[in-house]
């Protein structure tokens, strides 16, 4: 197996900013859902993932991401913008429905000062990106959960990989 694609962060004006360099997977998953945690946690409410070096995402990074958005939702403030999005993940987005959760940049002019900074600011993601294996798939089991509550149409598209999931997890657990 390949090794997860960095994740790199950083404050960029008022914005948090994630860059993904590389394909956003299961395999770097777990470490922004931490990243996404961490700075809330400490009040951040703001956040740009930035996609220019990302050429594609699995259901359970996009799944992440729509967990993130949807739990600055239920805190009534924030957003999760997401720029620098290609063909391909902008049609993943907006088939899954997530362009309505996430904040996507489909004109490419959202941020655009900050565009200019962020080499500049970030640098790689200290959260830990390895897991056990019951994490993960309690991981992968919410980033599913969370595409199907943000568009009804994605629980017939996951309902396999969920119960899958859920016995996995319930194996792990011992239950």
């Amino acid at each position: 197996m390949t090794a997860p694609a960095p994740i790199l962060v950083g404050q960029v004006g008022p914005f948090f900013w994630l860059r993904v360099e590389g394909k956003g997977s299961f395999q770097n998953s777990v470490q922004v859902k931490r990243c996404f945690q961490t700075m809330i946690d400490k009040g951040e409410r703001h956040f740009v993932v930035d996609l220019e070096r990302c050429p594609i995402m699995d259901s359970t990074f996009l799944g992440t991401l729509t967990g993130a958005a949807m739990n600055l939702r239920e805190k009534g403030e924030g957003e999760v913008s997401v720029v620098n999005v290609n063909t391909r993940n902008q049609q993943l987005l907006c088939s899954l429905g997530l362009d309505h959760i996430l904040d996507v940049d489909t004109e490419g002019t959202m941020h655009s000062a900050e565009r200019r900074e962020v080499c500049a600011e970030l640098g790689t993601c200290t959260e830990p990106a390895s897991s056990s294996k019951q994490e993960q798939a309690e991981h992968v089991l919410e980033a599913h959960e969370a595409l199907t509550k943000a568009n009804e149409k994605n629980a017939s598209r996951f309902k396999d990989v969920i119960d899958f999931l859920e016995k996995e997890v319930r194996a792990h657990a011992g239950v």
